[in-house]
C-alpha cells in the first residue's frame, strides 16, 4: 500500500512540473517556423514461416504470414525534438490490418543536467541479452518466437523518462500511468501449457487475462541509478508496478497480474580480450511475501553472469549463465494443488550466441542458444541475414523447442518450432 501511495504522490507531483516545462519551452518557439521534417524513412518486409510440426491445438501451420509497412521521422523545434515511428501490417494468420505505434514522444531538455522524454516508446536497460532481470519494461514475446526482427522483443508502452546527469550518479525515472504488460502468449498463435488442463492449450477466444484497474496508482515506477568510471559501468536499479506475465488467478481462477517491486544491480567492465557482466535482482512477490498463496507467484531471487568476446576477426561469442531461485519454495509446495508441475527451485539457465560476419559484413551468421540443465530444454535461435545493399535484405532462420517435460518453460513450445524467411527493402 505504501508503494501505490508513493506511485501516485509522485506521478501528481511530476505532472505539473512537465506540464509547466513544456509551456516554458514553447513559449520562445513558433511552431510555423520549426524546421523542415526530417526526410520519412522505414522498410516494406514480407515475411513467412511455418511450423516444423503441426501443432494439434492451434488451427494454423503457420507461425508468420504478413506483410509489414514501417514509416518513421523526427522534427526539431528548437531544442525539443518530436519523433514518430508506425507500422502497419496485414497478418495472414488472423486475416487482420493491425497498427503499432512505435514511438511517438516529444524529448527535450531542462537546463543543462535534465533530459525529458514524454510518450510513446521502447525502454531498455541492464546488462542480458535476451535475459532480462532489471529491465521490466514490456516484452512482445509472440513476435519473438514467430521469426519477427529481434527489435519486436521489446514492446512499446507510454511514459515519462527522466534523466538527470550529474557528478557523483546519474538518474533515469520512468514512470509508466498505466501498466503496460508483455505481449504474452494467448493460444492464438502458440499454444502454452496449463496445469489445470494437465496439457498445452489454445483456449477461444484467445486468452485475455484481467489486468489491473487502470489508476496512477497501479501504474509502473522504474528508477536507475547508473555510473561510469575508470572503464565500469555500475547501476542499481529500482521497480514497483507487477509481474508482466498473468502467473497469477483470481479466486475464480481467471489469470491476472500480482503486485510486486524488484531491487537489484549490474557491473559491467573489460576483462582480458572481452567485457564481463553481473547483475541481479529480487523480486519480491507484495501479496504473498510468505509463498503460501498457490493462486499468487512466490518472489525469486535472479543472478546473471556473462562474457562476450573476438575469438578471431569477424567472430565473436558470448556467453551467458543464468539462476533463478524461487524463495519460500517449501510453502509453495506444500499449498501448490500441482506440486509435481512447479518449476524447480533452482533453475538454471545457459545461453550463447555465436556470430560470424563474411564477404566484407555482407553476410551474417548467427546462432544463439538456451538450454536448461535443470529442466532439461532447450531453445534454439540459428539465423542469418545477407545485406545485398542499403535497401535489400534477406534474413532466415528458426525457432526449435524440445525438452523432456511438457510443462518446462521451453518444452511447452515443442509444437511451435518453427522456420522463418524475411525479406526488407529500406527506403
Amino acid at each position: 500500500m505504501m508503494a501505490r501511495g508513493l506511485k501516485t504522490s509522485l506521478a501528481l507531483l511530476l505532472l505539473p512540473g512537465v506540464i509547466f516545462a513544456q509551456d516554458d519551452m514553447w513559449e520562445d518557439d513558433d511552431w510555423d517556423d520549426a524546421d523542415t521534417p526530417s526526410p520519412w524513412t522505414g522498410f516494406v518486409e514480407a515475411g513467412l514461416g511455418s511450423r516444423v510440426s503441426r501443432d494439434p491445438a492451434v488451427a494454423s501451420r503457420n507461425t508468420l504470414e504478413e506483410l509489414r509497412w514501417q514509416l518513421q521521422s523526427d522534427w526539431q523545434a528548437g531544442t525539443a525534438t518530436i519523433s514518430f515511428k508506425g507500422d502497419a501490417a496485414y497478418d495472414g494468420i488472423t486475416a487482420s490490418l493491425e497498427g503499432d505505434l512505435r514511438e511517438l514522444t516529444a524529448a527535450f531538455p531542462i537546463g543543462s543536467k535534465l533530459d525529458v522524454k514524454i510518450g510513446r516508446q521502447v525502454q531498455t536497460w541492464g546488462t542480458g541479452d535476451l535475459v532480462f532481470l532489471n529491465d521490466l519494461f514490456p516484452k512482445d514475446f509472440q513476435s519473438f518466437f514467430a521469426g519477427h526482427d529481434d527489435e519486436y522483443l521489446k514492446a512499446p508502452g507510454n511514459a515519462v523518462r527522466l534523466t538527470w546527469f550529474s557528478s557523483p550518479v546519474n538518474i533515469d525515472f520512468v514512470w509508466m500511468p498505466e501498466f503496460e504488460p508483455d505481449r504474452y502468449l494467448t493460444g492464438e498463435r502458440f499454444s502454452f501449457f496449463s496445469p489445470l488442463a494437465g496439457s498445452n492449450i489454445a483456449p477461444q477466444p484467445p486468452l485475455n487475462a484481467i489486468e489491473p484497474r487502470r489508476s496512477f496508482s497501479n501504474g509502473e515506477l522504474a528508477i536507475r541509478l547508473f555510473k561510469n568510471f575508470a572503464g565500469k559501468e555500475l547501476a542499481v536499479y529500482l521497480y514497483d508496478g507487477f509481474f508482466k506475465q498473468p502467473t497469477a488467478l483470481t479466486a475464480e481462477f481467471e489469470p491476472t497480474f500480482a503486485s510486486m517491486t524488484a531491487l537489484g544491480a549490474s557491473l559491467r567492465q573489460p576483462m582480458g580480450r572481452g567485457i564481463v557482466n553481473f547483475e541481479f535482482s529480487l523480486y519480491t512477490s507484495n501479496d504473498d511475501r510468505n509463498g503460501s498463496n498457490p493462486l499468487l507467484p512466490n518472489g525469486q531471487l535472479r543472478l546473471l553472469a556473462g562474457y562476450e568476446w573476438e575469438a578471431m576477426p569477424n567472430f565473436t561469442v558470448g556467453l551467458q549463465y543464468y539462476l533463478e531461485n524461487t524463495l519460500d519454495y517449501n510453502a509453495l509446495i506444500d499449498n501448490s494443488p500441482f506440486p509435481d508441475l512447479e518449476a524447480d527451485e533452482y533453475r538454471h539457465v545457459l545461453s550463447n550466441r555465436l556470430t560470424y560476419r563474411t564477404g566484407r559484413d555482407k553476410h551474417t551468421w548467427s546462432l544463439f542458444t538456451f538450454y536448461s540443465p535443470s529442466d532439461n530444454d532447450f531453445h534454439l535461435r540459428p539465423a542469418y541475414n545477407y545485406r545485398h545493399d542499403d535497401q535489400w535484405n534477406l534474413s532466415a532462420g528458426a525457432n526449435l523447442f524440445g525438452g523432456d517435460q511438457p510443462q518446462t518453460f521451453f518444452n511447452q513450445l515443442r509444437d511451435a518450432s518453427n522456420v522463418y524467411l524475411r525479406l526488407r527493402y529500406n527506403y
